[in-house]
């Protein structure tokens, strides 16, 4: 009885060391989330912004750019999939990686071909465990992302974008992230991000700024541009889609803290009500032996006292 004593004890400190680094996550998700969060509201009146210059040039001109442009028949499309660096995250990453799955899976009904760029170790090993090919990859940010970072990935993006299929580019550039919606609720959401829909682009940059989108079959401004329609296209939609990832790493880095608040939490409560548990145990294999040594001393005591009655005999 007292080696299993001694289990229930060494159980319940593993468990209770365990409980506080949980509780110690737990603590340093909550800050990093409110950061995380304060970024993404900083962020959005830029990108909104530039949603609005590049539905202004993109309605307010003529001028067909391959970024702005419906390819008829698309063969070939990107999915850019953002994860995290690191787990313990509850479902996460995961959820991210099935929205991206399903797109792939859509994408090539369609039949076109997929080219799958990754954000994140955790996507990484989940497509090269299951060999997997991958287009491009960048890790060593996702929990605190920069802008600096968002324009490394947008690089090679627009790049293949620009390019003729048959030269290895595509036609389509989507995207997979986990929106953050509140302390409770992350989405794994998809949006194409190139060609962009105009009228899409527009209803979004109506709602973001509170002002009413034209109606349909509303004439719309024209403008002059200097020195170009297409040079202004050039230079603002770089910027749209490296503020449109940037936005999305920010929402999936608020959203993995918020995942990891949530899951430590839930391990933490798990571990005390273990803690709980052990214990009952604990005491009851501690009067069950108590009992018994009772027992014996009684039993003892007693099988002595019939010893010395007889004797006396």
């Amino acid at each position: 009885m007292g080696a299993q004593l001694r289990v229930y004890k060494r159980r319940i400190r593993s468990v209770t060391a365990t409980k506080k680094i949980t509780k110690a996550m737990e603590m340093i998700a909550a800050s990093r989330v409110v950061k995380a969060q304060r970024k993404v509201a900083a962020s959005t009146p830029y990108a909104t912004e530039l949603t609005r210059a590049v539905t202004a040039v993109g309605t307010g001109s003529n001028t067909k750019h391959p970024l702005t442009t419906e390819v008829e028949s698309a063969a070939r499309a990107a999915v850019l999939l953002l994860t995290s660096d690191r787990g313990l995250a509850g479902a996460f990453n995961s959820n991210a990686i099935k929205a991206a799955e399903r797109l792939t899976a859509r994408l090539e009904a369609e039949g076109k071909e997929v080219d799958t760029y990754i954000v994140g170790r955790r996507g990484i090993a989940h497509y090269n465990f299951r060999e997997r090919t991958i287009a491009h990859t960048w890790t060593g940010f996702t929990d605190e992302p920069s802008y600096a970072d968002a324009k490394q990935i947008a690089g090679p993006l627009i790049d293949a974008i620009e390019k003729d299929t048959a030269d290895g580019g595509v036609d389509e550039l989507h995207i997979v992230y986990t929106e953050f919606v509140s302390m409770m609720t992350q989405t794994a959401v998809d949006g194409r991000l190139l060609p962009l829909r105009l009228e899409d682009v527009a209803t979004e940059s109506s709602a973001a700024t509170g002002t009413d989108a034209p109606a349909k079959g509303q004439v719309r401004p024209l403008y002059e541009f200097e020195p170009s329609a297409e040079d202004v296209l050039d230079a603002l939609l770089p910027r749209y889609v490296e503020s449109r990832i940037y936005n999305a790493l920010l929402q999936s880095a608020a959203s993995k803290h918020a995942a990891t608040r949530r899951a430590m939490k839930s391990a933490t409560d798990n571990a005390g009500e273990l803690i709980n548990t052990l214990s009952r145990l604990a005491n009851a294999a501690r009067q069950a032996e108590i009992t018994q040594e009772i027992s014996e001393i009684v039993g003892g005591a007693s099988a002595l006292a019939d010893a010395t009655a007889g004797s006396d005999k």
